[in-house]
């Protein structure tokens, strides 16, 4: 359904752009320009169902806030290990490390955010991925300093990407108790 929809929003909208050019200055061919928004507003109310729904079902297989919530859980406790050995870390190994520890709970996070949006709403989503936007930022430029080596920008940015991705899972316990 959500394919349907934005097939229909975006024809709406080309429909509706191509009768404004090519009408006359000044006039617009009302007949032809009312039924491409009417397409192009189904086309939204479509796109939105479809997104709501597979929300919804994210939610029914249990993948949804659960899924976040221990997603996060993971990745706090494994940043709050890399960050404590600061000073034993090998800056050449740190982002085998990083692609070991991190990225199938980053990935888990990121794919079901959207249950944030549908749960809570827009503003506590833009709050919370806000925080863990910030927290991968950081611990990329983790990565990339640990592939040149430089221990002093690991330590650093290590530990900024913890209090992010602590500052993340705040917010979503704040959430749950609201």
């Amino acid at each position: 359904m959500r394919a349907i929809g934005f097939f229909l929003m975006t024809a709406g909208f080309l429909a509706g752009t191509l009768v404004a050019a090519q009408t006359a200055e000044n006039t617009v061919e009302w007949s032809y320009f009312i039924p491409a928004v009417v397409v192009a507003i189904i086309g939204i109310v479509l796109s939105r169902l479809g997104a709501q729904r597979e929300a919804e079902a994210t939610a029914a297989e249990g993948a949804g806030m659960q899924a976040l919530r221990e997603a996060i859980d993971r990745v706090v406790t494994n940043i709050r290990q890399l960050d404590q050995e600061g000073e034993t870390l090998d800056p050449y190994a740190v982002h085998g490390r990083i692609d070991e520890l991190f990225v199938e709970d980053l990935n888990l996070f990121a794919d079901n955010r959207q249950q944030i949006a549908t749960t809570y709403g827009l503003q506590p989503y833009a709050e919370v991925m806000n925080d863990f936007a910030a927290g991968e930022r950081y611990l990329n430029r983790v990565w990339s300093a640990s592939v040149d080596g430089y221990i002093d920008e690991i330590r650093a940015y290590l530990s900024k990407a913890r209090t992010q991705f602590e500052q993340t899972r705040s917010s979503l316990e704040r959430l749950e108790q609201s």
